[in-house]
């Protein structure tokens, strides 16, 4: 279920499970439903992560936009959407989709991960857990004990930091997925990158399969 956002007169937009200001408690008054929160989301991660584009959107070679352009871009597509609904999605996405900068009138927006389009993500200085999770379908088990965790369509492979996490985001490709235990800690002491993206998201170029955890055995059988 997504939560509708409202807007608090003194604390502008929030997502609640409970309706009410996270710091003051107030209800204030809806924004968005839960149905267009999730219209509005879908459609403008998709235009940052896969179709700029179409949807007349430039990106820099760090993926951002003018926050303008995304909303106008989405303005084209929505006729109920407005910058304040734009804004209103970017600040309260639940897991962090987007990256928003503001300053001397340069107000850009950028998804924080999931590109397929070509851009080039600085470097991440955020801890890594020792342990990653990554939620599949069973029918891939075959394919990742011969090559590990690939991008395919995307730039980077997605990992979790929780079982929970990586089971929701599988469940999107399986009823029953399989969750992988990645060896973060050893991945970063073989100088392999991954960089924290988002509130629980991280990613890397990809996984072999030394670094991968089926149930407690190793994914390439050694």
């Amino acid at each position: 279920m997504t939560e509708p956002v409202r807007t608090c007169a003194d604390h502008g937009p929030f997502a609640t499970d409970d309706g009410t200001c996270p710091r003051c408690d107030a209800r204030g008054t809806e924004l968005l439903s839960g149905a267009r929160r999730r219209r509005l989301s879908t459609y403008a991660s998709g235009a940052l992560r896969h179709f700029p584009e179409d949807a007349g959107l430039e990106l820099d070679e760090r993926g951002w936009a003018s926050l303008e352009a995304l909303v106008a871009a989405v303005e084209k597509k929505y006729d109920w959407v407005g910058p304040e609904h734009v804004a209103a999605v970017v600040a309260t996405d639940p897991k962090g989709r987007f990256e928003r900068t503001a300053g001397d009138g340069d107000d850009r927006v950028r998804a924080a991960y999931g590109h397929s389009v070509d851009i080039d993500l600085e470097p991440s200085d955020a801890p890594v857990p020792d342990e990653l999770y990554h939620g599949t379908d069973p029918s891939n088990l075959a394919s990742i004990r011969g090559s590990g965790l690939r991008p395919m369509s995307r730039q980077h492979v997605h990992l979790s930091a929780s079982p929970e996490v990586a089971r929701r985001v599988g469940r999107r490709h399986a009823s029953d997925p399989v969750v992988l235990v990645v060896d973060a800690a050893g991945m970063l002491a073989d100088e392999r990158r991954i960089a924290k993206r988002g509130r629980e998201t991280y990613t890397t170029d990809r996984v072999p399969p030394a670094y991968l955890e089926d149930g407690g055995e190793p994914v390439g059988g050694g």
